[in-house]
């Protein structure tokens, strides 16, 4: 089972190797662990390919040095390209104690088989001079596997904004806790495979990479109740309703059972359509209202009158007009970019900032969907998801997600909790789904991504 991997925001990355620092450990030691690690990645990554490393003149610069360093030791034919000199005194360290030539980083500089880029960390806050970026691409085209130090050099670190012409990487060792740029887009479709190396730092943080999750464990005594009940509100596109439910089903839900006044054609026999709404029925585990629900906003009304845990997606959202109505309900909206603005405005700041104002503005887990999926919640906490397939950009995928989060809502996981867990799955079904999968094909491979925890 894989752990979940703090984030650390630059400020935060900052303030927690002052800590170490504080606590007795050398900025030269914190540059000697990373620089070792970056070169131990690498040659287990590459192997002993003939390595040019592109140095900055700060600390990112100066774990460029150390590497050179551990990588020589290892016989790797090494060459180093610097900027400009080092800056800072630890990066003035690191270059010292690199016994190799360092050549400027010019129009002449010949690239080789493995490029590693310690340019610009955590700390850049605009895109690389023009000049230095054509360099740049220039010795990436020609290399054959090209590794990042830290994050991509023009990425920002925070935002994961491509401050100039970001290439796509093969590798990004990172150290001590991810960076946000490594779980958001665009930056982090630029960091190809990325490793998080120990330098002995405490990364721990309310923001983290969301992992493999665990699931309620199913008593020998259960039944379909105390297994969840997932009760789903139909709209005018019983297509959509039909896709949560089926996916709540696959996601173990006890019982799903759907209100609607007209028969879905296509559902599975075990899920239940009755002609009345039950919404106050005791027994329900997680209400689910939005997907299908078209112009028809009395039905959020009711669903709102419920005391059930609930799930609202899509035109639910929509419908909800003012976030404090969420107050005091127990809910978790899952929102795409168009829906989240249309509720919540036009909120300053990075996405992770934008998603904990909306958490702590309605009182709602909010599960804010993209390329770069969020979960946050109002106390603070703040789950990336790791990277989904790219076809799960099709028509009723969301519907699906939203039944997913409501069958894990039903068996008793807490909103957060069920939120990430159905936002992993929801990833690993699509890639067992494949490139020309439809929803319905996600829908059908949830309990083969279960089966597989």
């Amino acid at each position: 089972m894989s752990r979940a991997r703090p984030l650390l925001t630059a400020e935060r990355m900052r303030a927690a190797e002052q800590a170490a620092i504080d606590g007795g450990t050398s900025v030269e030691q914190l540059m000697e662990r990373a620089g070792a690690a970056l070169a131990e990645a690498a040659f287990r990554f590459a192997g002993p390919l003939p390595t040019l490393i592109l140095c900055g003149p700060g600390n990112n610069g100066g774990d460029g040095y150390v590497s050179a360093r551990h990588l020589a030791a290892r016989g790797v034919q090494v060459r180093v390209a610097a900027l400009e000199d080092s800056q800072s005194n630890a990066a003035k360290w690191a270059r010292s104690e690199w016994a190799g030539d360092v050549e400027a980083l010019s129009d002449e500089t010949k690239s080789a088989p493995l490029l590693i880029v310690a340019l610009f960390g955590t700390g850049l806050k605009r895109g690389l001079d023009t000049t230095i970026n054509q360099r740049l691409l220039r010795l990436f085209d020609e290399a054959m596997i090209r590794v990042a130090c830290d994050v991509p050099s023009g990425a920002a670190s925070d935002s994961g904004a491509c401050l100039s012409d970001v290439p796509q990487f093969d590798l990004t060792v990172t150290f001590g806790a991810l960076k946000p740029a490594h779980r958001l887009y665009p930056a982090m479709h630029r960091c190809g495979r990325v490793v998080l190396a120990d330098i002995g730092i405490d990364g721990s943080s309310d923001w983290h990479e969301i992992a493999a999750p665990r699931f309620p464990v199913l008593e020998p005594g259960g039944h379909k109740y105390s297994r969840g009940l997932v009760h789903a509100l139909a709209g005018k596109m019983p297509g959509a309703i039909a896709l949560a439910a089926k996916a709540a089903a696959h996601s173990g839900a006890g019982y799903v059972r759907v209100s609607t006044s007209r028969p879905i054609d296509g559902l599975p026999s075990a899920i239940v359509q009755i002609d009345t709404a039950e919404v106050n029925d005791e027994r329900i585990g997680c209400l689910l209202v939005g997907p299908g629900l078209g112009d028809i906003p009395q039905v959020l009304t009711l669903a709102l009158t419920s005391h059930a845990p609930k799930v609202i997606d899509a035109d639910g959202i929509t419908y909800l007009g003012d976030p404090e109505r969420l107050k005091g309900q127990d809910a978790i909206i899952t929102p795409h970019e168009g829906e989240f603005k249309r509720l919540f405005g036009d909120i300053g700041g990075t996405k992770p900032e934008r998603a904990l104002k909306a958490a702590h503005r309605s009182g709602a887990v909010v599960v804010f969907k993209g390329p770069d999926t969020l979960v946050a919640s109002p106390d603070g906490r703040l789950g990336f998801a790791p990277p989904a397939p790219a076809w799960l950009a099709t028509a009723g995928t969301g519907d699906v997600l939203s039944g997913m989060i409501a069958a894990l809502r039903a068996r008793g996981m807490p909103a957060f909790e069920a939120a990430s867990a159905g936002v992993w799955l929801h990833g690993r079904a699509a890639e067992l789904a494949g490139p020309g999968m439809i929803a319905d094909d996600l829908a059908e491979a949830i309990p083969a991504a279960i089966a597989d925890l």
